[in-house]
């Protein structure tokens, strides 16, 4: 038994070292980024990963983990960069930051919203699919109760049915609390789907029918990138309220970080000029995704074709000959 269990602790440090970000023996040009399991994070990863490759010669891949798992992965230089820190997961940020346990480079994208939508046509109508407004002046949240018959609950027809946000999320308190704050529990029903996957197929069924829908939704997704959607105006932020569900939520900002193993490396000065300049927004990230999500690319594909549309990023990132080289490669 000692022996197993000394094979398999030599093992798991051995599996360990391949994620611990020491350089590669083939390349020590290397970036380890950091994997949160979403799909922008994803996407930003190969992006950056492309433009690392193609303009300075880097090797680059992934390592997996949550959220807090990965900051401390980042403060420990086991992994070089965080292309996606949404700072308001992580409450020991800022506080590692002025600490100068790790770098903040800059801001990928701060333009993201959540709360709940409604399709276009719902509110313009459509033309082109022969859909006439239905509810022409729903503006804000609060809107809602003039329009229950519009959204009805197809369980309780004397209601309406607003679609809220998934149990266990600290966001679905909150909407919760809108929903009673704006007095919609008296014609509405607070509709909780089971998954996020419940949630998405509730909206896509019902936009792709052209049917009237309220739901709770975010961006960036591939579902606000493919589809026309409103988000309900709500009164203005206040940190002190929102999470009682009186005002809007708030925009996150969403950092570029790097390790200070990584970052002060001298080999990497000329690549943390390119991850300090990444600059991209919460609708071009949608955007992306609704590629995958329409043409079933992988990552890798949807990088290069993101590049290739965006292709005015790659001047406000890099130099004329780096940028030349990366258009070389787009356009093989």
């Amino acid at each position: 038994m000692k022996k197993i269990m000394s094979i398999l602790m030599i093992i798991t440090i051995f599996i360990l070292s391949g994620c611990s970000g020491e350089p590669n023996s083939s390349n020590d040009k290397e970036i380890i980024f950091a994997d949160a399991g979403w799909d922008s994070i994803k996407l930003h990863n190969a992006i950056a990963g492309t433009i690392a490759e193609q303009a300075f010669g880097y090797s680059w891949k992934e390592t997996p983990g949550s959220s807090a798992v990965l900051h401390e992965g980042l403060l420990m230089g086991e992994v070089d960069v965080h292309m996606e820190n949404w700072t308001n997961n992580l409450s020991s940020y800022e506080d590692d930051l002025d600490a100068g346990k790790f770098n903040e480079l800059g801001v990928n994208f701060d333009d993201n919203h959540q709360g709940f939508y409604v399709p276009r046509y719902v509110i313009e109508g459509d033309d082109s699919r022969g859909i006439k407004a239905s509810a022409p002046n729903l503006k804000n949240v609060w809107d809602l109760k003039k329009y229950s018959e519009v959204f009805k609950d197809e369980e309780n027809p004397d209601k309406g049915r607003v679609y809220g946000a998934i149990p266990g999320w600290e966001v679905d308190e909150i909407m919760y609390n809108k929903y009673m704050h704006y007095g919609l529990d008296e014609n509405f029903i607070y509709f909780r789907p089971g998954s996020d996957a419940a949630l998405s197929a509730a909206i896509v069924s019902a936009y792709e029918k052209g049917k009237p829908i309220a739901a709770y939704y975010w961006d960036p997704t591939w579902l606000m990138g493919k589809y026309d959607f409103v988000l309900l105006e709500d009164e203005p932020y206040n940190k002190e309220t929102y999470l009682e569900g009186n005002t809007a939520l708030p925009s996150v900002k969403v950092t570029v970080s790097a390790s200070n193993k990584f970052y002060e490396n001298e080999q990497n000065k000329e690549v943390l000029e390119f991850f300090k300049k990444y600059k991209t927004s919460s609708i071009m990230t949608s955007e992306g995704l609704a590629y995958m999500q329409d043409t079933g690319a992988d990552y890798k594909k949807a990088a290069k074709w993101f590049l290739t549309k965006n292709d005015q990023l790659l001047d406000e990132w890099l130099d004329k000959e780096q940028a030349t080289q990366v258009r070389t490669y787009l356009n093989k």
